[in-house]
């Protein structure tokens, strides 16, 4: 697989997509694009002039939300692009004051993500996130059998993404998913009589679990996935719940676990292998596992500075479980361990353990951690200051009675489960951190116009944007993997119209039970 298949960053344009797609994908994502950069200023003048019952700036903000949701839904040019555009033109078009529109990136969950980004970019670049892969594929029984190596590799993918973008985990386990197949490929063929690799049920299984397992896992955490602290940051700005690293982790965790099994069963069951036993897998992963030699003094910095920043995102809310919220000692450290505070801190580190105290080289510099994925953060830049916009105008409040009215949904069930379905859907056709900054912003106001609890909606569509299973434009795992020439597009169409389906209702019901047991409902 050539390195333009490995994207650095999440927002790729077609150009960069184009060796993964198509003849018909490709013609589709230029009509795609095509339509929306014409569209989206048709739109936005439509909304500016038309009549509408809405005070001015409130109107002035719908067409500019209206446009920018065209844009991102196209990706007619790179979604962070359209995100500072848009305050760009709130402030030209005096929705707000320039010093309320871009004070936004004063917020603390900013720096999470910049600090999170940067220990994933040392864990790259030193090897810890394959020395894991390897660890795991390594234990005995897991190489025995084609379900062990599948179910393994999309427990490591759900694992590593925790912590490190899904994309930057999918790319580090397709080769060795392709070397592994590459190695037992000739056995494999030899026991079943199919004399093209590339067809064989086991590949495609195999980098479907790679790229699922990735996108289930990245929400086990805030920092798992970026669509996550997008979603947190808006709950917070548009209804003044804070949702901690501890909390958060304590609720996914049962639904990520639930959907993983969910994703070892349908993914076997639709590609099921052609063999059971994979005879030379364990010698293949022994071998490769020597490879990577003893552990590097960069390496096990990395590793130290990850195990502080996890335990200082962790530690207050294991303090409030042992000794609870009125306790002083919870109440000094929730004030000084903001997690911004904490990301940053520990990324520091970083720039701060020598790995050649001589020659002044230190487990990570500057140019190596500019390369982290800035689009992003300015796509949560973006997101927030249109939803703080919708609320302070009250134009979140029109729309939300409007939609209330419109769909007779006003129950808190019809409204998750609406929230869940709306991002799924977005989510197939654009980048899930778009689907988050698009569904978050607008479920609040319908939960409120409902009076309901508009914590829940919220969370089931932050989650629900995770998703996107269907096509290889979904998500960048998805394309990743289909570039390895293993999966026709008819099984993964297949594969994730099911799991979409399964998902979104493990989403509502757990969801909506585990934000009970912590207190978010």
């Amino acid at each position: 697989m050539s390195e333009s298949v490995r994207p650095s960053g999440t927002y790729r344009t077609l150009a960069e997509q184009r060796e993964v797609l198509t003849p018909a994908e490709e013609r589709f994502e230029k009509a795609r694009q095509t339509i929306g950069l014409f569209l989206g200023p048709v739109v936005f003048f439509i909304m500016y002039l038309a009549p509408l019952p809405l005070e001015p700036n409130q109107q002035t903000l719908a067409a500019i939300l209206s446009f920018t949701i065209v844009y991102w839904l196209s990706e007619a040019i790179p979604i962070p692009v359209t995100a500072i555009l848009a305050m760009a033109l709130c402030v030209l078009l005096n929705v707000a004051p320039v010093d309320d529109i871009f004070s936004t990136f004063g917020d603390s969950t900013l720096f999470v993500f910049i600090g999170a980004f940067i220990i994933a970019e040392a864990m790259t670049r030193h090897g810890l996130d394959r020395r894991f892969a390897f660890r795991v594929l390594s234990l005995p029984g897991v190489s025995r059998s084609t379900y062990g190596v599948i179910i393994a590799f999309g427990a490591i993918g759900a694992s590593v993404s925790a912590f490190i973008s899904n994309t930057a985990t999918t790319a580090m386990l397709l080769p060795i998913g392709l070397g592994m197949m590459a190695a037992l490929s000739g056995l494999i063929t030899e026991q079943t009589g199919e004399s093209d690799p590339t067809r064989l049920r086991f590949g495609t299984c195999l980098m479907l679990m790679i790229a699922y397992g990735a996108s289930v896992g990245g929400l086990i955490t805030p920092i798992g996935s970026p669509p996550n602290l997008i979603g947190i940051g808006i709950i917070a700005e548009q209804t003044g719940t804070n949702i901690s690293f501890f909390e958060w982790t304590v609720m996914a965790l049962p639904i990520v676990i639930v959907m993983f099994v969910a994703l070892c069963i349908v993914l076997i069951l639709l590609n099921r292998p052609e063999i059971n036993r994979i005879p030379g897998a364990g010698e293949y992963i022994a071998r490769e596992r020597s490879r990577l030699g003893p552990m590097s003094r960069g390496a096990r910095n990395t590793l130290i500075v990850f195990f502080v920043a996890v335990t200082l995102w962790i530690l207050p809310g294991l303090v409030n479980l042992v000794l609870g919220d009125d306790s002083p000692i919870y109440a000094f450290l929730s004030e000084r361990l903001d997690e911004g505070v904490v990301a940053i801190v520990a990324a520091a580190l970083l720039f701060l353990l020598p790995v050649n105290w001589s020659e002044r080289r230190f487990t990570l510099n500057w140019n190596e951690a500019v390369n982290i994925d800035w689009g992003t953060i300015l796509l949560f830049g973006g997101g927030i200051v249109l939803g703080s916009l919708l609320s302070e105008t009250g134009l979140a409040e029109t729309i939300g009675e409007g939609m209330v009215n419109a769909l007779g949904v006003s129950s808190l069930l019809a409204i998750t489960v609406l929230s869940v379905v709306i991002a799924v859907l977005i989510s197939e056709t654009t980048s899930n951190t778009a689907s988050a900054a698009v569904v978050v912003p607008i479920v609040i106001p319908i939960a409120l116009a409902a009076n309901v609890n508009p914590v829940i909606p919220a969370l089931a569509a932050t989650f629900g944007a995770s998703y996107g299973f269907m096509l290889p434009v979904s998500t960048p795992p998805n394309a990743i993997v289909y570039g390895s020439g293993l999966i026709p597009i008819t099984k993964m169409v297949r594969s994730g119209i099911v799991f979409d389906i399964i998902g979104i209702v493990l989403v509502v019901a757990g969801v909506t039970v585990m934000a009970g047991l912590i207190g978010l409902a």
